[in-house]
């Protein structure tokens, strides 16, 4: 699919079919999101592939009851790592480098699902202890995203968008 017919596919779907993401499109969708750029190339995050069905409950419960999540056959969750940034960057580094590392990686993969066929939605409303329970993740991880993946089971209606005269200054 071309890159930009990508981007206008890409919608946030909240309700999922029962159909599994292939092995292979499951990797891909993981390697795009290990190319992803980020800061002098620490890649500080982890990603989190919860497929039981179970750790999927515990995170939509974590993401204030967001229960489509379960219902998707696979979820990422995009963490921070700022001890790995903090080698090179210090400060910046734990406070912004990591969560932007771990931010461009989801972003890769929610397109390179979408140029495979598949639906997602960026979640960034939980409990930060709570999601970290749900993976088994260490404390010093910050979960900064959950990327539910699976088949679309709706097909929402364009959302409007900022005109780009409003979004846009010239300096």
């Amino acid at each position: 699919m071309d890159f930009f017919e990508v981007l206008k596919r890409r919608h946030s779907i909240r309700a999922f079919t029962r159909a599994t993401v292939q092995p292979q499109d499951l990797r891909a969708i993981l390697e795009a999101a290990n190319g992803a750029p980020s800061a002098g190339n620490l890649q500080a995050y982890e990603i989190y592939l919860v497929k039981k069905q179970e750790a999927r409950a515990a995170l939509a419960a974590a993401a204030l009851g967001q229960n489509f999540i379960a219902q998707a056959p696979l979820a990422l969750v995009f963490c921070a790592h700022p001890d790995r940034s903090a080698t090179r960057y210090r400060e910046r580094g734990i406070r912004l480098y990591s969560i932007q590392d771990a931010t461009i990686a989801c972003a890769f993969a929610m397109l390179a699902a979408t140029a495979l066929g598949l639906a997602t939605v960026w979640i960034g409303a939980f409990d930060d202890n709570a999601v970290g329970h749900a993976i088994g993740a260490p404390r010093n991880l910050l979960p900064v995203a959950i990327l539910p993946i699976g088949y679309a089971g709706e097909k929402p209606e364009a959302t409007p968008r900022r005109r780009l005269q409003d979004l846009v200054h010239e300096v």
